[in-house]
């Protein structure tokens, strides 16, 4: 065997694929650089024939072990653990999560005795003791939560920062989401889909992408309401102590949010209110102090990361932790519990302003149960966390800081993405009981009846890029899908949650049908539902078992679409590809109407038929056999801008549109209002055709 064959058993070993399909079918093979570069990041040097020898002697003992790993997931009433993972003949004690106990003999097969209840249930063997989640067949489903068996219902997306009421300070808040709930509760929604609410740098408000978060375990504090909790006269007499009423209201008044003097003064107004609130006592104080406790070692590492975070911050920016100075690297190194104790008010800010964000957050998911929708929020879930953040921080065993997640090369993107952000270490979850995973989905589950888990195909491989390498010098890494679907169905049921997956792109064979058999959702959206032909699907060709939409965040709106302000942006912003122009692109759009037109039965095609368009889209939707019909904001305004464009920065105003009205009226309005009872009108109609 040689060097390189030596190269590519390790690297099939540690779960990297050598060969992989382009988008085009044409077989492709990672370079024998890259694959040093993944695995070096992998924890597995491969620069010498040493190297790869020690690193697979590495997994070998790894997979030799008689050590069980400290978490086994199994299925209720089918036996536990794979085949000969258990000594056959060994006694064992199960005590279930309700304190029963359960005792055995290993069979034949080296597996456990079935076990009927869902949950995390403790196993003792021998001289171990270990986690078993034992996992429901499914997750919870909209048929669980409308009870019906075939539901036809509809919600909404909306990007919460876009959301505006007086007195919001310049962002859309937890408070403004919670009045816009009830306002589409009345209108008969059952779903609000929301962006990413995961915890940013609060030192740095130059990064505010929801999707490059610093951790996915905690909440954006800036999108915390204070007068909601603490009251308005408290944040009245914060306003006033620190002499930022002005510029509150100045922020308030701007048509997009300037996120860095929007961060800048709410940290500003948040220390006034701590500073207030931590010298009173009463029930509020007694909440914080529960939740603080409730919060444990995750949310402590998370407040003592923003502390340092902001302590090494210079102007408008901070370094990432890994140019702190070495002693405040390590979350475990006693320097950073002396910083923490020397900082113990910072410490303290920084869960207190989380507490606030928590607080608004559950109190906007009450509303919306009150309201009567049978779901809810609907919490979205960012593939990765950015490598320098909190989450890498405070899990650096089970988060591959080093390499970055993306995606290939493909038609749209010929040079491949590199997202920015860092992915779990498949080998560090399982090293850990998939504890930061655990974290992750309870956090999300906590106050929401739905997740969408962006790129949801990570649950089974990811596109790694090694750092510093082009995104088409990346590979796919394999992930425990089995273990991590059955953790999602256990946290799914616990919570009463429905579950979808954002599975567009280039998804693995059989992938779907996998999330099929466990109830988890796709996505079906309009433009891309088309036939070998580029014909747009008739009704009746939709499915049943993924969400329908009709544009996401990272697409035109249907209006922007019909009257083609994406390839004008395209066009200025030079991302057209070098073999075509702006007028070839628009007359392509043209034709791409009359494509759409024919299906929806329009006569005209011209952009000037936009309104009737976007009505005719909507009502298309809703009458598919999607159980779930989710209508973006921008679409039942009629807007013509997108909230993201990718593969820009700040060329375009991406995560910074506010919306129009406030966000207790805004679907009042004649548009909205007439485009949400079509939907309704629409989804009625199905509904009777599949009974």
């Amino acid at each position: 065997m040689n060097d390189s064959d030596q190269l590519h058993a390790l690297a099939e070993k540690a779960g990297i694929s050598i060969h992989w399909d382009a988008y085009d079918g044409t077989p492709q093979q990672v370079s024998d650089e890259a694959l040093c570069s993944l695995l070096a990041a992998l924890g597995l040097p491969a620069d010498s024939e040493a190297d790869i020898k020690a690193s697979l002697a590495k997994l070998d003992e790894l997979e030799d072990s008689e050590n069980l790993p400290p978490l086994i997931t199994g299925d209720c009433n089918k036996p536990v653990g794979r085949t000969g993972q258990f000594k056959a003949g060994q006694t064992y004690a199960i005590t279930l999560e309700s304190g029963s106990s359960v005792t055995g003999k290993v069979d034949g097969n080296g597996q456990l005795t079935p076990i009927d209840t869902m949950g995390y249930h403790t196993l003792k063997i021998g001289e171990q003791q270990v986690t078993l989640a034992i996992a429901p067949e499914r997750c919870y489903s909209i048929a669980d939560a409308l009870g019906k068996p075939e539901p036809r219902t509809w919600g909404l997306a909306v990007q919460v920062y876009s959301l505006r009421r007086p007195g919001d300070g310049g962002l859309g808040d937890l408070k403004a989401l919670e009045e816009f709930v009830r306002s589409a509760a009345e209108l008969g929604a059952d779903a609000v889909a929301i962006s990413p609410l995961h915890a940013m740098f609060s030192a740095d408000g130059n990064r505010y992408s929801p999707y490059s978060p610093s951790s996915r375990m905690f909440l954006n504090i800036l999108n915390a309401s204070p007068a909601a909790i603490l009251g308005e006269e408290a944040l009245k007499h914060a306003l006033d102590k620190t002499g930022l009423a002005q510029e509150w209201s100045r922020l308030e008044g701007l048509e997009m949010v300037d996120w860095p003097a929007v961060a800048k003064t709410r940290l500003r107004v948040f220390r006034a209110l701590f500073m207030d609130f931590r010298v009173k006592s009463g029930e509020l104080q007694d909440d914080f102090k529960a939740f603080r406790q409730q919060g444990g070692e995750a949310l402590e590492n998370h407040c003592r990361f923003e502390a340092l975070h902001a302590s090494f911050a210079h102007g408008t920016a901070a370094p990432s932790w890994q140019h702190w100075p070495k002693e405040y690297q390590d979350p475990q190194n006693p320097a950073v519990a002396t910083f923490a104790e020397t900082h113990a008010q910072d410490v303290e800010f920084y869960a207190f302003t989380q507490w606030l964000a928590a607080r608004g957050l559950e109190s906007a998911q009450k509303a919306a149960q009150a309201s009567g929708m049978k779901i809810g929020l609907v919490a979205d879930i960012a593939v990765g966390a950015d490598g320098g953040g909190s989450q890498a921080w405070s899990r650096q065993e089970e988060l591959l800081s080093s390499v970055n997640v993306g995606a290939p090369p493909d038609l749209l993107n010929q040079r491949g993405q590199g997202w920015g952000i860092s992915a779990f270490s498949p080998s560090g979850l399982q090293r850990h009981g998939f504890r930061a995973f655990l974290e992750m989905l309870k956090a999300n589950f906590a106050h929401a009846g739905g997740v969408r888990i962006d790129h949801v195909m990570g649950l089974q491989r990811l596109w790694l890029v090694p750092e510093g390498a082009s995104p088409a010098d990346g590979a796919y890494l394999s992930y425990p899908i089995q273990d991590m679907l059955r953790l999602v169905a256990i946290e799914s049921w616990r919570n009463e949650c429905i579950v979808m997956g954002e599975d567009l792109g280039t998804v693995p064979e059989g992938f779907r049908e996998r999330l099929m058999e466990k109830s988890i959702m796709g996505m079906q959206v309009l433009m891309f539902e088309r036939d070998e032909d580029q014909n747009f699907k008739e009704i009746e060709d939709w499915n049943n078992t993924s969400i329908a939409m009709t544009t996401t965040h990272d697409l035109p709106t249907m209006t922007g679409w019909w009257i083609a302000r994406d390839v004008e942006w395209q066009a200025r912003l030079e991302q057209l590809a070098e073999d075509t122009t702006e007028e070839k692109e628009k007359q392509n759009r043209a034709e791409d109407r009359q494509r759409l037109a024919k299906t929806l039965g329009l006569k005209d095609t011209s952009p000037d038929s936009a309104k009737a368009a976007v009505d005719a889209c909507i009502s298309h939707i809703g009458k598919t056999p999607a159980p779930l019909v989710i209508l973006p904001v921008e679409d039942a305004l009629g807007l013509e801008e997108q909230a993201n464009l990718p593969g820009t920065i700040d060329s375009h105003p991406n995560w910074r549109r506010r919306w129009p009205d406030q966000a207790s009226t805004l679907l009042n309005n004649e548009t909205p209002k007439r485009r949400l009872q079509l939907l309704a009108a629409a989804r009625q109609e199905a509904e009777s055709h599949s009974s």
